[in-house]
């Protein structure tokens, strides 16, 4: 290939994963998808990664030039299918029609050598049978070497690669991104019901109880949402624990705002009392959250028959109004980690529950909600918590992570076994812990059999921004009903099908899920901004002045659209992403300064 530099586009918004790794969710969903620029070595580096129409290409050319001749990409794999596998190749050779030998090798095996596996100048899909015992579970390692043995690096003869992948026959390896390497949303021709419907023989849900909690919700922000929560077929609301503060006198995390040892107010009992009654009306089992450990003067003091009082006379509360589920929090806690403590207090209120009602069920977070024991305090306190919680008793699970990238079926059995008890999973997604940002996109990287081990899935939402929660609400309601066919691209475009009627709604609310993807894709924590990192990129990138002004542009129309679209809806929302937008204009004015044109 002759010295072809193309420019980079840097408004871009999507993500850059090394491997989009994770267990095949259909027979036609592939195990492993590499992108060219995925792979080191190769001349994209140097010659850039848009070619021939298409972006994140790699290249390798004639032996002599070294380095440039190989590229090699290193992946991992928690288990091997016992099925037939292949590795799809999507590539080409030059356009002056040059022999060009390449050889593909997985670990030690070759899968190819030879010379034209592929056409010149014209993209194609080509098929190489990975022997049994090639891949392996854990570690693995994929490389193109291009043979020829007369060459020079930008000259024929070359062999590029767009998209490669691993799994079954039929894989699928579309000429398009995923949404998992270069995030964006396409809008669907018509409305699909929404979660997707049971199909391949399953006649009941993945998960048994699916929903969501508040996250400092005041008691107007839950009742907007049950019926949201009803229409997606989820059937359990909690509330925050911080709910349950006096949020209204005092700041969370104030020590003064969680006295757990006083009766609510009258006219809090009441609000929340109207909460409990929709959720009966809209058949959703509403879940009582207190965390009497956190930000707080007074600890419970675990042995105390009084302090074990002051605990009942909520739960007393609501269980009168025809509550079944409990929940009892100890998590982010810095005094009273204490695993056989906590499993005292828990077993006690749920006996004293069941007393009045033997249905009555308990929910436990424990102080290490995540992980699968990892260091001796986490791994000895789970082990007091399988030897002393009721057996009965739920315990809630992050993940791997306090927000987990990916959440597998091999990690929860991990921590089920460990912990010795049901597992309800807490997915802190979409939660933006009150930051100045928005998590917008599909929830992703959860296994499709995680249902086997978890009997509940629970998603952690925004904090003001209830309404845009719907969103990504909506796809963790598709993926709890029926994970084994769910697909992110396809549900956040059928999220914001049902959630916008008309056309130009349905493409503002497009636009804005693709400035604000999620932290998810990015492997980020809650307050991660996109937005921002993005535009800082290219202000630090010289020659920039004209995609900063763009940005910024782009950002003030959509926040415009956004007012005039949906009147009276999204007020939080405009004022997030209002700070962002503050954040880019000065940021615009401080590198460049002058006016804006």
């Amino acid at each position: 290939m002759r010295h072809l530099v193309q420019a980079r586009g840097l408004w871009i918004v999507g993500a850059s994963l090394l491997a989009a790794v994770a267990t095949a969710q259909a027979s036609s969903a592939p195990l492993v998808r590499l992108r060219g620029t995925d792979f080191a070595g190769g001349g994209a580096r140097t010659y850039g990664s848009v070619q021939h129409g298409l972006t994140r290409v790699n290249y390798v050319y004639a032996a002599p030039s070294g380095e440039l001749s190989v590229m090699r990409a290193d992946f991992s794999l928690d288990t091997i299918p016992q099925v037939p596998l292949f590795l799809h190749v999507r590539g080409m050779l030059d356009d002056g029609g040059t022999p060009c030998p390449i050889r593909v090798t997985l670990n030690e095996t070759v899968l190819f050598e030879g010379p034209n596996a592929f056409p010149n100048n014209d993209w194609a899909i080509k098929q190489y049978p990975i022997p049994p015992g090639a891949l392996v579970a854990g570690a693995n390692h994929l490389e193109f070497r291009n043979l020829s043995a007369d060459g020079s690096p930008g000259m024929f003869p070359w062999f590029m690669l767009a998209v490669c992948a691993i799994g079954a026959e039929d894989a699928e390896l579309s000429l398009l991104p995923s949404i998992a390497d270069d995030f964006r949303v396409d809008l669907p021709a018509e409305v699909r019901p929404l979660p997707e419907p049971l199909s391949g023989g399953h006649t009941q849900p993945g998960f048994r109880w699916r929903g969501t909690k508040g996250w400092l919700w005041l008691p107007e922000q839950y009742l907007a949402e049950i019926p949201v929560l009803a229409q997606c077929r989820m059937n359990f609301l909690m509330n925050c624990y911080g709910s349950m503060f006096d949020i209204e006198h005092y700041g969370f995390g104030d020590p003064r705002a969680n006295r757990w040892w006083e009766p609510l107010p009258p006219d809090k009992k009441a609000a929340y009392e109207r909460v409990v009654r929709s959720c009966q009306a809209h058949g959703i089992e509403f879940c009582f959250s207190l965390n009497p450990n956190l930000a707080t003067s007074r600890i419970v003091d675990y042995g105390s028959e009084a302090d074990l009082e002051a605990l009942w006379q909520h739960y007393e509360w609501m269980q009168g109004l025809g509550v079944n589920w409990f929940n009892l929090q100890f998590d982010d806690i810095s005094a009273g980690i204490d695993a056989s403590g906590q499993a005292r207090v828990t077993n006690l209120l749920l006996r004293r529950l069941r007393q009045r009602n033997p249905q009555a069920q308990m929910v436990f977070c424990p102080t290490y909600y995540w992980g699968t024991g990892e260091g001796e305090a986490a791994e000895g306190y789970l082990r007091t918590l399988a030897r002393d919680l009721h057996p009965d008793v739920y315990v809630f699970w992050t993940g791997p992570q306090v927000v987990s990238k990916t959440i597998s079926r091999a990690a929860a059995a991990r921590y089920r076994e460990l912990v010795g008890h049901r597992l309800f999973i807490w997915d802190n997604y979409p939660v933006n812990d009150g930051a100045p940002t928005l998590h917008l996109g599909p929830v992703m990287g959860r296994d499709r059999d995680l249902c086997e081990v978890a009997e509940g899935f629970m998603a952690n939402p925004m904090h003001k921004e209830n309404q845009i929660n719907r969103l990504p609400l909506l796809t963790i309601a598709d993926y709890a009903y029926n994970p084994w066919d769910y697909d992110p691209a396809r549900s956040i475009g059928q999220a914001i099908l049902h959630l916008a009627p008309r056309q130009e709604q349905r493409e503002t609310l497009r636009d804005l899920v693709e400035l604000f993807p999620g932290m998810l894709l990015y492997g980020q924590g809650t307050g991660y901004n996109p937005l921002l990192t993005r535009f800082q990129e290219i202000v630090e990138t010289p020659h920039s002045r004209w995609l900063a002004e763009l940005a910024v542009s782009h950002v003030e129309s959509l926040l415009a659209r956004l007012e005039s679209q949906f009147p009276g809806q999204y007020a939080a929302e405009r004022e997030n992403i209002g700070r962002s937008l503050q954040t880019m204009q000065s940021l615009l004015q401080g590198t460049y300064g002058g006016e804006r044109p």
